[in-house]
């Protein structure tokens, strides 16, 4: 974790010399943005990680996969800046993903959001903390008045479905922060669509975890990071309490609503 912790911190460093700076730009697969400051972030972690610890695997959004991760070893997980879009938007909302996943699992978790001045970080079995201090998730056990995250006008057709009063829903581009949120308790619900991947959950997976909350996919299967897939069913993140109740709400609607609206 602490490897994490200085590689994320010298890597915000990096991003920031871009931010508001109009970066160049280009579209990749899906329509996906990346952009030079992808891509130098994702240049130095790999020059601090990789030879730190040489026999683990490595996975990064801005790199080929290197299939030797699933062989049962350590790996990096990493996403360089998980949020381009706020980056290049110049909003703040943007964070570097670090983790090391073994048998599948996160161990060690770094995410830091530069523009916020603030750093996640989690360690199995070593619980979660804030910039420093240590975070758990709110307590919920019923849904009304919950907070949630994630795409505004389809959890807004959830709720007036299931007749829930929600108090707020932020649709928050970067998706590792937007999990993040719920172990800081400042939501009590994220959600991702399908298809996010192994670079952009692995971090919070831990994070979330560790602060005590539940991070799964609809099924409640926690999530494994050695697979030759990278993506991932529609995740649900909430504190324990209300875990179950929220899968099955979002299950039974996500068939129904179109889950591509923010």
């Amino acid at each position: 974790m602490e490897l994490l912790a200085a590689a994320a911190k010298e890597a915000g460093a990096v991003a920031l010399t871009f931010f508001r700076r109009n970066p160049a730009s280009w579209v990749k697969e899906n329509d996906s943005p990346v952009s030079d400051a992808d891509i130098a972030v994702d240049r130095l972690l790999a020059e601090r990680l990789r030879p730190a610890r040489p026999d683990y695997g490595w996975l990064s959004e801005e790199t080929a996969d290197d299939a030797s991760r699933r062989s049962g070893r350590p790996a990096f997980i990493v996403d360089p800046i998980d949020g381009t879009r706020e980056f290049l938007a110049g909003r703040s909302e943007w964070a570097i993903s670090l983790a090391v996943v073994a048998n599948g699992r996160p161990v060690a978790a770094a995410l830091a959001a530069p523009a916020l001045r603030e750093t996640f970080l989690a360690s199995a079995g070593g619980g979660a903390w804030l910039n420093g201090a240590p975070i758990t998730v709110a307590r919920r056990d019923a849904l009304e008045g919950v907070a949630v995250a994630g795409p505004r006008r389809y959890l807004r057709q959830v709720a007036e479905k299931a007749r829930v009063d929600i108090t707020s829903v932020r649709f928050i581009g970067s998706l590792a922060y937007r999990l993040a949120l719920v172990a800081a308790g400042r939501v009590d619900v994220a959600v991702a669509r399908a298809g996010s991947r192994d670079w952009d959950l692995a971090a919070a997976d831990l994070i979330v975890h560790e602060a005590g909350g539940r991070l799964t996919d609809l099924d409640g299967r926690l999530l494994r990071y050695d697979r030759a897939e990278t993506r991932h069913p529609t995740i649900v993140a909430s504190a324990a309490g209300i875990a179950g109740e929220v899968r099955r709400l979002v299950a039974a609607e996500a068939a129904a609503l179109d889950f591509s609206m923010d």
